[in-house]
């Protein structure tokens, strides 16, 4: 299998870090780390003005490029650390309506979300913080043709700053905890949502969001009652690989900035880079990256070919998870003391590789598929 970029994902790429080198240096992660918003509007445009926000989403609704592009700035993105609401809108919420959406619903919030005038998040996770059927306890029971939502969500992406929340909900009690679950299409102003944001360790914005009889109308239901499940293992696939990709950037950065500094520090009268265990540290980093590399480019190409990725996706998930800690921790021991600093720019790789670690699955939870 041929990795490397065809020569429009080539242009993307470069256009991208150009971008986001000019756009977003360290200076603005640390700003927007501390900001509440976590964004600025100028920004946004900006992105939607390039065309990143219609990246996977079908051309008859205003998109352009597909998964694979989509990967190629989720890439760079990962590089600098951004921190905003373009991966829960672009990479949960359009992914979602994608897979589930009527034509209507398609029709309704695609183009807006491909103009960058929409911002929409998913609320998945509860208290027990899993990626299973069995963990959605939040109810949604009928109600004069209309649905009403109750229960708490955690660490819903953005939602402060979303127009829309796709909540996933339990319907039924059944059996089987993949039935009975179904996806909701919930207006951000509608009344009983109550919106908390979270303390996190790497400055991206999470939130607790509780819903109290809050009503959906039946046009909001999003795909079909009590159905909703393999749409979200869907998302959560294509969730799992975006993170990756971005632990990929994220790692490709601190390799770059751990040989630069192996260049310019010297000990013994020699920059330390010459020292034969230094060398090792960063040829393994080398190694490790690649690694990463290969694997989330092969499941995401399965994923956008639309074939059975789920091996692949755990295999992936859970070698990135491992390879993106042995990355930072190489990086720290490569710069010492600086590297533990506020002052220095590293602390944010390590926290970011921390966090990614477990989002959309840890590494026992990718390796539990692997062998069911």
């Amino acid at each position: 299998m041929d990795f490397a970029l065809n020569e429009l994902q080539e242009m993307l790429q470069t256009s991208a870090r150009d971008f986001l080198n000019n756009e977003y240096p360290e200076k603005t992660l640390r700003e927007m780390a501390q900001d509440e918003k976590g964004f600025t509007t100028e920004l946004w445009r900006k992105m939607a003005g390039m065309n990143w926000m219609g990246l996977s989403i079908p051309e008859e609704y205003g998109g352009a490029g597909d998964f694979l592009d989509l990967m190629v700035v989720l890439e760079e993105m990962g590089r600098v650390g951004f921190i905003g609401p373009y991966f829960p809108t672009v990479v949960l919420g359009a992914s979602a309506v994608i897979e589930a959406g009527n034509d209507e619903q398609k029709q309704r919030f695609l183009p807006d979300i491909a103009e960058g005038k929409l911002i929409m998040t998913m609320a998945l996770n509860e208290p027990s913080a899993r990626y299973t059927a069995d963990a959605i306890t939040v109810k949604a029971a009928p109600d004069n043709g209309d649905f009403l939502i109750d229960g708490t969500k955690l660490f819903v992406p953005d939602a402060h700053v979303s127009d829309y929340i796709i909540c996933v909900a339990r319907t039924k009690e059944a059996g089987n905890p993949r039935d009975g679950v179904t996806l909701f299409i919930v207006d951000i102003n509608t009344s009983g949502i109550d919106i908390k944001p979270l303390n996190t360790l790497t400055g991206d914005k999470q939130c607790e969001v509780t819903f109290k009889n809050v009503r959906v109308p039946q046009d909001n239901i999003l795909g079909d009652v009590d159905k909703g499940w393999p749409c979200v293992e869907k998302v959560l696939a294509r969730a799992a690989i975006g993170i990756c990709a971005e632990m990929v950037g994220g790692a490709q950065k601190v390799l770059e900035m751990t040989l630069d500094y192996a260049r310019e520090r010297t000990a013994f009268g020699h920059p330390i880079g010459a020292f034969q265990s230094i060398q090792h540290r960063c040829a393994d980093m080398v190694i490790d990256i690649d690694g990463s590399r290969f694997v989330t480019y092969q499941a995401a190409w399965r994923l956008n070919e639309g074939l059975a990725a789920e091996r692949e996706v755990a295999i992936a998930k859970s070698w990135v998870n491992q390879a993106f800690r042995r990355v930072v921790n190489s990086a720290h021991q490569v710069h010492g003391a600086i590297g533990f600093t506020e002052d220095h720019v590293l602390h944010f790789y390590t926290k970011r590789a921390r966090a990614h670690e477990f989002s959309y699955g840890d590494v026992d939870y990718h390796l539990e598929k692997l062998v069911s």
